[in-house]
């Protein structure tokens, strides 16, 4: 709003230079003294559009052919619709109509001043508004050389028409039509700015006044120069057709003069100017309309959430931007359009994103939706909300689009722009939708139950069914920190190691020179020890090449397991997800184990070194690369206490012994709304961590 009225003082300075350098205050104030309005309204858009059709039809012939009996387009043009719409008004109007025509006529064949004639027609119109005295004006002008032109077209095929142009002595004007060429082309260009203008007057009398007042600006701005505009256009018509009237029943005298097309053309070039200002106006205007609007439709978003309904058809007709009458601008799961009707009384799952969401994130989506939402039973709907630029979209976007769509089987928005930017804005500032993906759901009543279910999604998969608030707190109080928790259903063969008794390894990093050494050591102890042991690389975020190289090099040597790149992903989207919906709903004077272990990960994955966690049981050690290594490959140390009380806790007890000189941990998350507790400590001391905001542009 600031930046308008910015905009609106600019404007209302420029306006007042480019007004004013000809038109004084007196002149205004005569002007102004002629308008006297009755408070009649007069529909002038479908006399405009008969007006338009007659001058449409006049100054295209302004040619040669067109002088010489062509007829160009002027036949395959229908004018019955204005004709039936204005047929009524204009019976009533004629007199008046032809009382201006005469004036016109008069004044014009008398030579008479351009501005006393304007003022004459200004005061005859008097009662009527300004929009209404343009158009009449304009109405007039079309009756008197639109049968001119009429004659001119037919008079050499028809022979009444032939002896009207020999009484108007217009067969002079087709002999010099060669040489009169630069007078035509001067009148084509100001008939054209002086209907350009009147559009644009007419179309300010059209705005709501609901969103707009004409005493504030912008719409105060056009309230003060529309009288000049309105002034300037019907000066313009008296100047053409005095241009018109001094071209017939002349003779070869006017042939070489060419001051009428230089003041025609001065003439337009002034009309020309106030019609660019008045655009101007008006689209901050329509800026300040769309603003009210969008503010309106927002409130109205927020006030039907806020109120209990009876289904959520209200509220889906609202976020989708339908309407009762059309409301099938939904693409259903086989991407035919379908009515919103379909999803009444389903809990819905609004994935809101932008056109970056990843293919894996939509592949892990279908997993949950086509398949495990079948298996479970749970009966819900997704549908995607693509909030995008729409000032910034273009073919590239509109093809991604389309990709994206034909890869989800769930319901979608038929195309981005549907979406209202009141609806943009409440996912914004009311749901916190930034960049990252997220899910909002609706229970069968359109209540929104929890603004984010994509952590609950990842961690648990369609187990948190329905999805609200309260079920991801019951979820995160029935949960311990273990290897099921971790892994989920990474690792097929997860439940047999764990019924078995094995230590589960899990490491990562990408020094491949530290990933054999470590696997190396920890097997022969393993060996050494007699006890049963399952090693899974686990790779590192944001680093898919140099870990599928990794990843090809542990598989070739038969190192470890390794995971592929989508479980990979997976993964450490499951870590963040757990951070983050933890935060969301962890109490800040407890300590929460899970928290604690999910940060240490993720800042280890943040490191340039290795890593690894040993599960046995429900007993768990973790550490970085060199000291989990050197802790290793010093296994006579721990030996008799690893047979004695088992290898996780005796590794354990040896880690906790060594303190470290120097360490640099560091948490990197990726930017996301919601937010991240502002205290976070290392998980290698304990101490509290810093925060730093990092920008990082990682092209593999």
């Amino acid at each position: 709003m600031a930046t308008q009225s910015s905009h609106s003082q600019q404007l209302m300075r420029s306006e007042r230079r480019m007004f004013s350098a000809s038109d004084d205050s007196a002149m205004m104030k005569q002007i102004q003294s002629t308008h006297l309005p009755d408070g009649r309204f007069l529909d002038v858009k479908p006399i405009l559009q008969v007006i338009d059709n007659v001058l449409r039809h006049l100054t295209p012939t302004i040619d040669h052919h067109a002088l010489n009996g062509g007829q160009g387009h002027m036949d395959a043009i229908d004018d019955s619709s204005a004709t039936m719409d204005s047929n009524g008004m204009l019976e009533a109007l004629a007199f008046l109509v032809h009382k201006i025509s005469c004036e016109i006529s008069c004044k014009c064949s008398g030579g008479g001043d351009a501005h006393a004639t304007t003022m004459v027609l200004l005061n005859t119109l008097s009662s009527y508004s300004w929009d209404a005295k343009v158009v009449l004006t304009l109405a007039a002008f079309a009756v008197n050389f639109g049968e001119c032109w009429l004659v001119l077209q037919l008079c050499t095929t028809n022979s009444l028409a032939k002896s009207v142009a020999l009484l108007k002595q217009l067969p002079d004007i087709l002999e010099y039509s060669h040489t009169l060429k630069p007078q035509f082309d001067a009148l084509h260009k100001l008939i054209k700015a002086m209907m350009e203008v009147t559009k644009c007057i007419v179309e300010f009398t059209e705005l709501p006044s609901q969103y707009i007042s004409s005493d504030v600006p912008p719409m105060s701005i056009a309230v003060a120069h529309i009288p000049t505009a309105a002034y300037w256009t019907i000066r313009s018509v008296v100047a053409c057709a005095a241009q018109i009237t001094s071209l017939v029943g002349t003779r070869y005298e006017f042939v070489t003069s060419t001051s009428e097309a230089w003041e025609l053309s001065s003439l337009a070039h002034k009309v020309c100017n106030i019609h660019e200002h008045l655009q101007k106006i008006l689209q901050l205007c329509h800026q300040h309309i769309d603003e009210k609007k969008q503010t309106e439709s927002y409130e109205g978003l927020k006030h039907s959430f806020g109120t209990p309904q009876l289904d959520n058809s209200k509220i889906l007709l609202k976020i989708f931007s339908l309407s009762k009458e059309d409301p099938h601008s939904l693409l259903g799961p086989e991407k035919t359009k379908v009515h919103v009707e379909v999803l009444r009384r389903k809990h819905v799952l609004l994935l809101i994103s932008d056109l970056d969401i990843t293919h894996e994130e939509i592949q892990v989506l279908e997993s949950l939706y086509k398949y495990d939402r079948v298996t479970s039973e749970v009966n819900y709907e997704i549908v995607w909300l693509p909030i995008v630029d729409r000032s910034a979209w273009n073919d590239s976007y509109q093809q991604k689009f389309l990709s994206l769509q034909s890869m989800m089987p769930w319901y979608t928005v038929s195309h981005p722009s549907i979406i209202e930017p009141a609806v943009v804005k409440y996912t914004r500032e009311v749901w916190n939708f930034v960049k990252k993906p997220i899910v909002v759901t609706l229970d069968p009543l359109g209540k929104m139950t929890c603004p984010n279910a994509l952590n609950m999604l990842w961690i648990w998969g369609n187990t948190a069914f329905p999805f609200t608030t309260d079920r991801e707190a019951s979820l995160w109080k029935a949960e311990a920190w273990t290897v099921e928790l971790l892994v989920d259903g990474l690792e097929p063969n997860l439940s047999n190691w764990v019924r078995q008794e094995k230590v589960i390894c899990l490491y990562g990093g990408e020094e491949m020179e530290w990933i054999e050494s470590f696997t190396s050591a920890t097997k022969n102890v393993a060996q050494f020890l007699g006890i049963g042991l399952e090693m899974v690389y686990v790779g590192k975020s944001n680093a898919k090449e140099r870990v599928k190289k990794i990843t090809g090099l542990i598989n070739e040597r038969q190192l470890s397991h390794a995971w592929q790149d989508a479980n990979v992903w997976f993964f450490w989207k499951r870590l963040e997800s757990m951070l983050f919906s933890k935060t969301q709903h962890g109490k800040t004077n407890e300590i929460d184990v899970i928290k604690q272990e999910v940060m240490t990960l993720l800042g280890y994955d943040g490191s340039e070194q290795g890593w690894a966690v040993f599960f046995s049981g429900t007993d768990m050690v973790r550490a970085k690369g060199d000291k989990v290594l050197n802790a290793i490959q010093s296994f006579e140390q721990w030996e008799d206490m690893a047979r004695v009380s088992g290898f996780v806790s005796a590794i354990r007890g040896l880690l906790e012994g060594i303190a470290d000189e120097h360490h640099c941990t560091r948490l990197i998350l990726p930017g996301i709304s919601g937010g991240i507790a502002e205290t976070v400590v290392c998980a290698e001391c304990g101490r509290t961590m810093e925060m730093y905001f990092m920008y990082r542009c990682c092209v593999e």
